[in-house]
């Protein structure tokens, strides 16, 4: 029995080597080729010479005044010339390389060209012919696919014409009619066609708006089955933490939650109460006291008898949050603990005894904490600071520390909501946006890079005031090829501009772990009162006493990392200062230079980024997982996302997906693709 999900080779001129060809493009079924579509259209309409312009494609429609001649030049190359009459004009037309059209065109005949303008010569570079005898083809848009060497434009448009013929009935329709009906939308099938051949601008825009809800529909509804699933499973170990004892410790902290925090722990706590396991992330921009809600949600997890994991990326880090909850816990008698790859043996061991028996309530670390002889006595509460700087496999290592344990992801790189809906959209999300009182926002300057000696006298005066200040490069070392300011050279010019009067630390990815720690300590303690650096101190270094950030070639980066790391200062009372030495060449650079100086709020600078230069290049979201839709656009196809996002949301609630008929064939097609789109009891 045919099915749309048939193999490709069931089409006519289908071969072992066309095979391969369609395979390397991603195509392998029937399904995949009729949905394999445009990346762009040429307008084929016929246009009058006077309203098109210089070198514009058109297409141009005329009598056929000249014979065609054929010249042939250098090797295999040739030039088919001829005169076409207009309404208005005689034009030259020429099409380069291709002799067999010379068969196609008939003196006095009337004959349609798509091709180049070329107004200078008052000629039509041809590209092909549309059609003569006026039988050319109604269509008004030329599709443009992407192809490889191995297959051609026209043979897979062949192929794809092919394929509609024989399955077009097949083509099953996915998104509910009341959904449908709701929005006004065509039907998939229908929109499949029109995406190849659209007739009108207005019939490719009904087209769009139908596959781009359905790919996100589908892609939405698999996450939040993901997310439903889990909470109905009733799996976890809920963590029945005594609430007075939890707003004791509250009211003992030395400063007020915000508003923003308060929120933020009365969803967590939520979730630590309940038969499921937590799987949240917590996103909050650099200062916004991420810290504190975490180490709450690790004294109720205590007070609730479970023993709590915090693991982050860095030795520094880890060591910064073990004194900050050393602090929070001197007038408790809750016990906490520091493992890394530097803790001593003996101190290593007895740690790991006091986990295993259960007399440890918490332990910080890196990486150290997923090594096979780190047992758990009974693990409640795994966090994971700065989660994408982990592996998928690491996070879950740590994560099968326990019996289903509750998850806590934290990332300082606030992520534009719509790449957290694509990206964690199984995950809880909660966003501390307010920033705690008392902050003073750091003053940004953008300044040309030959302002360096400028930024060094400033730096200067902030020395002389007791402060310290760093100086990011993007490279290491010098290359030949891009002339940027690099680290070693950078650290050659501070330590000359100084004259020794003070000591310039120099830091980069290419020392060992134990060197960059070493030199990050000794900056920390204030033994070196400039560190010229790369990016590896944009999480994890916290120097209250570090006033100014100079980033040279600061074009070079995105505005994500660059609030990364001026977010490095104005962590002390002191006043605080960014300096963007940059010469960007392009628009989008000095706009986001100019943005910069703007902003302070990571969140904003984040959607920004994800404006200015696409999912595919902020915080490296490909790597991290971004799926590949046909044709949605996270960006540009936003409130769509959105919109199916709502949708999904909305018919899970209520359990509507799994029972009313309506959305019989879209459980089907989750069935078909191997999801469990069922009722969980």
């Amino acid at each position: 029995m045919r099915s749309i999900q048939d193999s490709v080779e069931v089409l006519s001129g289908v071969g072992a080597k066309r095979l391969e060809a369609l395979h390397s493009l991603g195509i392998y079924s029937i399904y995949d080729l009729i949905t394999h579509f445009p990346f762009r259209y040429e307008d084929i309409q016929v246009r009058s010479l006077d309203e098109i312009e210089d070198q514009e494609k058109v297409t141009l429609k005329g009598r056929v005044v000249t014979q065609p001649v054929v010249q042939h030049y250098g090797y295999r190359k040739s030039r088919l010339s001829f005169k076409l009459a207009l309404d208005s004009a005689v034009i030259g037309v020429t099409f380069f390389n291709q002799p067999y059209l010379k068969d196609k065109i008939y003196l006095e005949e009337e004959i349609a060209i798509f091709g180049k303008w070329d107004g200078m010569r008052q000629s039509l570079g041809g590209f092909k012919i549309l059609g003569s005898n006026g039988d050319q083809d109604s269509q008004d848009f030329e599709s443009v696919y992407h192809v490889n060497k191995s297959i051609k434009q026209k043979t897979l448009l062949t192929l794809i014409q092919s394929a509609l013929e024989d399955y077009y009935a097949m083509i099953p329709e996915v998104v509910p009619e009341s959904l449908r009906q709701q929005y006004r939308l065509m039907s998939h099938k229908d929109a499949i066609k029109a995406m190849h051949f659209p007739q009108t601008q207005e019939e490719f825009q009904q087209a769009t708006r139908q596959i781009v809800y359905q790919e996100f529909l589908i892609y939405q509804l698999k996450l939040q089955l993901i997310r439903f699933k889990r909470k109905a499973s009733h799996q976890g170990q809920p963590i029945i933490y005594d609430v007075e004892k939890l707003k004791q410790f509250i009211q003992v902290l030395p400063f007020e939650l915000t508003d923003g925090q308060k929120k933020v722990v009365n969803e967590i706590c939520r979730d630590l109460r309940a038969p499921f396991e937590m799987n949240r992330l917590l996103q909050g921009d650099v200062g916004s006291g991420k810290t504190v809600v975490a180490v709450i949600a690790l004294v109720a997890t205590i007070l609730g008898g479970y023993q709590g994991a915090f693991m982050v990326p860095t030795e520094i880090l880890a060591e910064q949050h073990f004194q900050t909850i050393e602090a929070f816990f001197a007038d408790t008698d809750y016990s906490v603990a520091l493992l890394t790859g530097s803790t001593k043996t003996k101190a290593r061991r007895e740690i790991l005894e006091q986990l295993a028996e259960g007399s440890l309530d918490l332990v910080i670390g890196t990486h150290a904490l997923i090594q096979d002889d780190v047992v758990f006595n009974h693990l409640g509460l795994v966090i994971t600071d700065e989660q994408h700087r982990f592996g998928v496999n690491q996070r879950q290592k740590l994560n099968e520390k326990g019996t289903n344990p509750n998850v806590l992801y934290m990332t300082a790189t606030p992520i534009p909501r719509t790449l957290a809906i694509t990206l964690m959209g199984e995950m809880d999300v909660s966003i501390l946006a307010q920033m705690p009182d008392g902050r003073i926002p750091i003053r940004t300057v953008w300044s040309k890079s030959d302002q360096l000696l400028q930024a060094l006298t400033f730096i200067e005066k902030e020395l002389r005031k007791g402060r310290q200040a760093y100086i990011i490069t993007p490279l290491i070392e010098k290359s030949e090829l891009i002339d940027l300011k690099n680290a070693e050279e950078m650290h050659q010019k501070v330590v000359d501009f100084y004259k020794g009067e003070w000591e310039i630390g120099l830091l980069h990815g290419r020392q060992k772990a134990e060197e960059k720690d070493a030199i990050m300590h000794a900056f920390k303690d204030n033994r070196y009162q400039v560190l010229v650096s790369t990016t590896v101190i944009e999480v994890g270094l916290n120097v209250p006493n570090a006033t100014v950030m100079v980033i040279q070639d600061a074009e070079r980066f995105g505005l994500a990392q660059l609030h990364q790391l001026r977010g490095r200062v104005g962590r002390g009372s002191a006043e605080s200062y960014c300096l963007l030495l940059a010469n960007p060449k392009t628009e989008i650079g000095k706009e986001r230079m100019q943005i910069m100086t703007e902003s302070t709020d990571g969140f904003y600078l984040s959607q920004k980024d994800l404006e200015l230069r696409g999912s595919g290049d902020v915080f490296g979201v490909k790597q991290a997982g971004m799926p590949e839709f046909k044709y949605a656009d996270v960006i540009k196809h936003a409130e769509v996302l959105e919109t199916a996002n709502r949708d999904v949301i909305l018919m899970l609630s209520d359990q509507t997906f799994f029972e009313d008929s309506d959305f019989t064939s879209l459980r089907n097609y989750l069935d078909s693709e191997g999801n469990l789109a069922k009722k969980f009891q």
